[in-house]
């Protein structure tokens, strides 16, 4: 079995939990490192026993033998620190949101087809074994129909305004950081909707704390969707059939199981495998793409990445919010 050399650009909280997870890979080694801040490269290349740590983006470019970048730069970084790899040669996992807008989205998809390189968002959601069973179980028709599609994902942040979360020119506010995942899981089980309405409420500095979407489906199905700064929801994912319910228990993000609710039985519970965080799960997929040659992964096409860049963007021109750097 091939071991495959990753590195990892941008080292905050993600890339921590990324490195950890990627300890359970047993075909992975964390190759490299980058930061702007080499004594914080080498730190965190000593902590994981990482043989090579530089000190900028630029200089990862010259570390050998690297097989795929995991980007986990902020989310205003993600346009240049992709096309900065794609550029080399080198296949890609960038953390989502994919980009700030779609427009950035479309030109990083371009220049990874245009080379032939592998391109993937890291939306984590959708390599769980959770998902992958809810997926099964709905196409097999087991809870009929889907009539109607609710999720939430909310916590309480300190609003710091110019930290990460609440400052626009960081691309800041609920909807970008957290309101991606039900956007992603009404998408992935729903498809493409043919209306998207929302409201929000703003922080001091612009940015959404609040921020609430219904979407409307050419089926006949709709989804109720919200993410939050000022509150810890059940981030819960609820998937109503025409024959019964489909709950993704847990998080629904990083699911650990699912509960069937079906007319006149008993709540029947199905654990999944869920080990350490999950960010294993979309690095095994890259892996497999990259073995097979693939410069997509056939699960999270970037087709798929670009229509949701595009739902990002609806949803924001409706609220109301525009960046400064666009």
């Amino acid at each position: 079995m091939r071991t495959y050399n990753w590195a990892i650009l941008g080292l905050g909280n993600i890339a921590h939990k990324f490195a950890e997870s990627l300890a359970l890979l047993p075909n992975a080694r964390l190759h490299a490192v980058a930061s702007r801040d080499a004594v914080k490269a080498q730190e965190f290349a000593a902590r994981f026993g990482v043989p090579h740590a530089v000190g900028s983006y630029d200089e990862l470019l010259t570390v050998p033998d690297i097989d795929a970048v995991y980007i986990a730069t902020p989310h205003t970084e993600h346009y240049a620190h992709t096309l900065l790899c794609l550029r080399a040669g080198l296949p890609v996992l960038c953390e989502k949101p994919f980009a700030v807008n779609a427009q950035q989205a479309q030109q990083m998809r371009q220049i990874a087809e245009a080379k032939g390189i592998f391109l993937m968002e890291a939306f984590w959601t959708r390599f769980f074994p959770a998902i992958h069973k809810a997926l099964e179980l709905v196409a097999a028709g087991t809870i009929g129909e889907i009539k109607h599609l609710a999720a939430d994902f909310g916590f309480v942040a300190p609003y710091v305004p110019e930290g990460r979360l609440f400052n626009p020119a960081l691309a800041g506010g609920s909807l970008l950081d957290i309101g991606v995942y039900p956007l992603f899981i009404s998408k992935l089980f729903l498809g493409e909707p043919q209306e998207i309405r929302a409201i929000a409420t703003r922080a001091g500095t612009g940015v959404d704390v609040n921020c609430t979407m219904a979407l409307a489906y050419e089926g006949g199905a709709t989804a109720s969707l919200f993410s939050t700064l000022a509150a810890q929801t059940d981030n819960q994912c609820i998937l109503y059939g025409s024959h019964g319910q489909l709950h993704l228990t847990g998080r629904f993000h990083a699911a650990s199981g699912i509960t069937l609710k079906l007319p006149n039985q008993e709540p029947q519970h199905i654990p999944c495998e869920k080990q350490g965080y999950g960010y294993q799960y979309e690095a095994e997929h890259v892996q497999q793409c990259l073995a097979q040659g693939l410069t997509q992964s056939p699960l999270l096409p970037l087709q798929f990445t670009q229509e949701l860049m595009h739902q990002l963007d609806a949803v924001r021109k409706q609220i109301g919010l525009r960046y400064p750097m666009e």
